[in-house]
């Protein structure tokens, strides 16, 4: 693979090969061959991001909120008229089809829209007279450096999520992509660069454990936002939290859809059609487990078993509905709990294993698999696939189908299928998940709402973007002052009090 192009790391405005040696191969997982190689990066390399990042943040801070604001519109107009361009990088390396990756980026433009409106963002407040001649107000001002590593289901939208509030608010950004699909963020900070963000202001570091290892303990990090798998999320909340960092680390999830007797049953087929299979499974809010109440559940399973014969997985570039998994690896792990779940005593309706791909037979395909009547133990039920695997667990009623949903380890999205208010107003009371969708399979909040879990989808309490991004990369500080005048009081040792 030595003959293959390099993808350097982003580092002060321009690439940079750093110090390691290091590679690993990005695929083009359509067809299963490696297209590139990107540098993985040591902890000097990761240092030396992070000194740009901390010599850039004096300058950019004193930047004119509206100078700020002036660059991310530009970075907005000219992300939306290229996007098409970093809609093919997408299917290129994660291989998702390219009106799926569109809409990915489409999701993480209404991010940079919100971080737009950061001059109304970022007001203080001020109360006047407090005390005799006192004022009281608050300011919200800049962390400095920030850390951002992102996940490889989603490789634009997820930065989306972080670096234009970041940036918006006066911090400097280091942000450490996955290696399987790394392009899309040089490109976008090439882009940003474009839209005159000065050098330095955001970079990319390219690498595995050793690169995230080094930004999670680096003394000039301010904060780390994170998105990925449970067990890494709470490695890096605990991590950076014992390094002094502010940490949000959004984890993995378990997302059922409960389906009760009343509800339109060609809706909630089609839901979870698009919920469980499209980007073939590879989203923390994907529906993986559909709770069919019994008196519905086999015609529940006979649409949604109608709905995957039309499906056509193969090449994303050629128009088709579900494409491969990001590796090899990954497809045999996800194909692997297909036999789990019939070991277990699940009943195997649709198997994803033996599909035709429209594309390179080298891909790494696997077809949409529905499974029936999963145990409540068995692997392929507790854990989280993160494929195109959508299990049927059948409920007798709205109190069984909640108390499992309750009892999940996760709490990231769900959903309920109803036309009864009632129910779906006492769903979203009861249900103890962060995101809830009523006729909603993928009930992703837009961006001026907030993005998080409970449980064991999200540790610490900071959710990313909406409200709680801006006071994520903004501290406040508040300000008591008085202007004397000829009158005022002299000397008092007294504790200060209102008068």
């Amino acid at each position: 693979m030595t003959d293959l192009p390099t993808l350097d790391h982003w580092i002060n405005g321009a690439p940079a090969s750093g110090a390691s040696t290091r590679t690993a191969p990005v695929f083009d997982p359509a067809r299963g061959v490696a297209q590139k190689n990107v540098r993985m990066a040591s902890t000097a390399d990761l240092g030396t991001a992070v000194a740009a990042a901390r010599a850039a943040f004096p300058a950019w801070r004193g930047t004119s909120i509206a100078k700020r604001q002036s660059v991310l519109f530009t970075f907005r107009e000219l992300l939306n008229k290229r996007s098409g361009e970093l809609a093919a990088i997408l299917t290129s390396e994660h291989g998702k089809v390219l009106s799926d990756a569109g809409g990915e980026i489409a999701r993480g433009l209404e991010v940079v829209e919100f971080a737009c409106s950061m001059p109304t963002l970022i007001k203080g407040e001020y109360s006047e007279n407090v005390s005799t001649g006192i004022d009281v107000y608050s300011l919200k001002q800049p962390l400095g450096v920030v850390g951002i590593i992102s996940p490889f289901n989603f490789p634009a939208m997820v930065p989306l999520w972080f670096f234009p509030l970041a940036i918006a608010a006066g911090n400097t950004v280091v942000l450490k992509p996955s290696e399987k699909d790394p392009s899309a963020a040089n490109w976008m900070a090439e882009l940003m660069k474009e839209a005159g963000l000065p050098d330095g202001v955001l970079n990319v570091v390219h690498g595995d454990k050793e690169a995230v290892d080094a930004l999670l303990t680096h003394p000039d990090v301010a904060s780390i936002s994170f998105v990925g798998s449970t067990p890494i999320a709470r490695y890096i909340y605990e991590t950076a939290s014992a390094n002094g960092k502010r940490v949000q680390a959004l984890g993995g999830a378990k997302n059922h859809m409960l389906v009760l007797p009343d509800a339109d049953l060609d809706l909630a087929a089609d839901a979870a059609v698009n919920a469980g299979f499209g980007s073939a499974g590879e989203r923390c809010m994907a529906i993986s487990v559909v709770l069919a109440v019994d008196a519905v559940a086999d015609a529940l399973i006979e649409k949604i078993t109608e709905r995957m014969a039309t499906l056509k997985t193969g090449d994303g570039r050629r128009g088709c509905d579900m494409g491969p998994l990001i590796t090899g690896v990954h497809r045999d792990k996800v194909s692997g709990y297909i036999d789990v779940a019939a070991a277990d005593g699940a009943t195997v309706v649709v198997d994803g294993r033996g599909v035709t791909p429209d594309g390179d037979a080298n891909g790494f395909w696997l077809g949409p698999t529905l499974l029936d009547k999963v145990p409540l133990g068995s692997a392929a039920y507790t854990d989280e696939i993160f494929g195109p695997v959508l299990s049927i667990v059948r409920v007798d009623g709205y109190e069984q189908g909640l108390d499992i949903i309750n009892s999940s380890q996760y709490g990231n999205g769900t959903a309920i299928f109803t036309n009864d208010g009632g129910a779906a107003r006492r769903f979203q009371n009861e249900v103890s998940v962060g995101m809830i969708g009523i006729n909603v399979p993928i009930p992703v909040p837009v961006a001026y709402h907030s993005f998080g879990g409970w449980k064991e989808s999200l540790f610490g309490d900071a959710k990313a973007y909406g409200p709680s991004g801006i006071a994520f990369f903004t501290r406040e500080k508040a300000v008591t002052s008085r202007w004397l005048d000829p009158s005022h009081g002299g000397l008092n040792l007294g504790f200060p009090q209102h008068d």
